[in-house]
């Protein structure tokens, strides 16, 4: 089955074995910190790719809506398994700054770069894709917003409610997953359906053998993942960083180096709607699937993740939002715009980096 791998690839599955590997003796052998940390990020970064590739492999015998969702889900495994770790160590800023920073590194970062990649390929300098996720993804993102937004206004007004923040996200949660739920079984029936011998032909590996892979680095990711929550504290100490800054920029990019990577990589090859929906699905899963399940899941912790979010980051989420309809909500998309984007990422993380 190897065989069917170039030698790069085959080169690089067994970098990302000998990282991985290294990456748990620095967290067994009491490695420095930072080294530690680094070493975990590190292998974030390959298991992303290598859950990149074989999402490749399966999203051939598909269409985009399908294999985006499968990517993005796959992709932001890391990132549920970092804030489920950061609650577990009590590390309540970074568990929720790593969530909305995936947000925004998604949707302005990420999607910035692919729309300059995928705009200066195309011989006209303008990316096209199919209008319906862009548009969707605004919508499922605004009703996240509405919830952090009244939670937000609850709290700043300081009325009866502003006692009860933990049921109001509790109901939000539920809301926010049905919305998601109902959204995602009409959306994937969007895809067209593949004619068979295409199918077969679709990928270089066996689907079962590139199933597998998927597994194998799925679970390496949950690994991975512990051991970069336990070296991040100590690291950012030894760095002399916020843990705002840390779960909003570090914490987020290395948790969705899926999507960073293959977005751009699809742009790059010319498939404007696949690497869309790779990074569109990510924006969408994480803002009503991935926050409102989390905040569910903390329930089970002692320290209890909820909407509440400091002014700034629901101003930013509101404006975010509005961004990426705007820029992505017509189906097409300029080099500048994917630039906007990146510029609009760059003072947020500034702002993060001296808050």
């Amino acid at each position: 089955m190897l065989e069917a791998l170039s030698r790069g690839e085959r080169g690089f599955l067994a970098a990302t074995a000998a990282v991985t590997a290294g990456a748990g003796v620095a967290r067994y052998a009491g490695t420095a910190a930072v080294l530690a940390f680094a070493a975990a990020g590190l292998a974030l970064a390959g298991l992303a790719w290598v859950v990149s590739f074989a999402t490749e492999q399966v999203g051939q015998r598909f269409g985009p809506a399908i294999t985006g969702f499968l990517q993005s889900t796959l992709g932001n495994l890391p990132e549920f398994f970092i804030v489920v770790f950061a609650l577990r160590e009590g590390q309540l800023v970074v568990a929720k700054t790593s969530i909305i920073g995936s947000l925004f590194a998604n949707a302005l970062l990420v999607l910035g770069l692919v729309v300059i990649v995928g705009a200066r390929r195309d011989p006209g300098g303008c990316m096209r894709f199919k209008r319906r996720l862009p548009n969707d993804t605004t919508t499922l993102l605004l009703v996240a917003v509405f919830i952090i937004v009244i939670i937000g206004l609850t709290i700043a007004s300081g009325v009866e409610a502003e006692h009860h923040v933990k049921a109001i996200s509790t109901v939000g949660a539920l809301s926010l997953l049905l919305v998601y739920g109902v959204w995602l079984a009409s959306y994937l029936r969007s895809d067209e359906p593949r004619e068979a011998a295409h199918e077969e032909s679709g990928g270089r590996l066996p689907l079962a053998f590139s199933i597998v892979l998927l597994a194998v680095s799925g679970a390496g990711a949950a690994f991975v993942s512990d051991w970069f929550i336990h070296a991040l504290q100590p690291a950012i100490h030894s760095l002399n960083i916020s843990q705002a800054f840390a779960g909003l920029v570090i914490v987020a990019i290395a948790g969705n180096a899926v999507e960073n990577v293959t977005g751009i990589v699809l742009a790059d090859k010319g498939q404007s709607d696949l690497a869309i929906s790779v990074v569109k699905n990510s924006v969408a899963q994480i803002a009503a699937f991935l926050f409102p399940a989390l905040v569910l899941v903390s329930l089970l912790f002692a320290h209890t993740l909820t909407f509440d979010l400091a002014p700034v980051y629901i101003g930013a989420l509101f404006l975010t939002a509005i961004a990426i309809w705007q820029i992505t909500g017509d189906g097409e998309a300029m080099a500048f715009e994917g630039l906007a984007l990146v510029a609009l990422y760059v003072v947020l993380a500034a702002f993060a980096w001296v808050d």
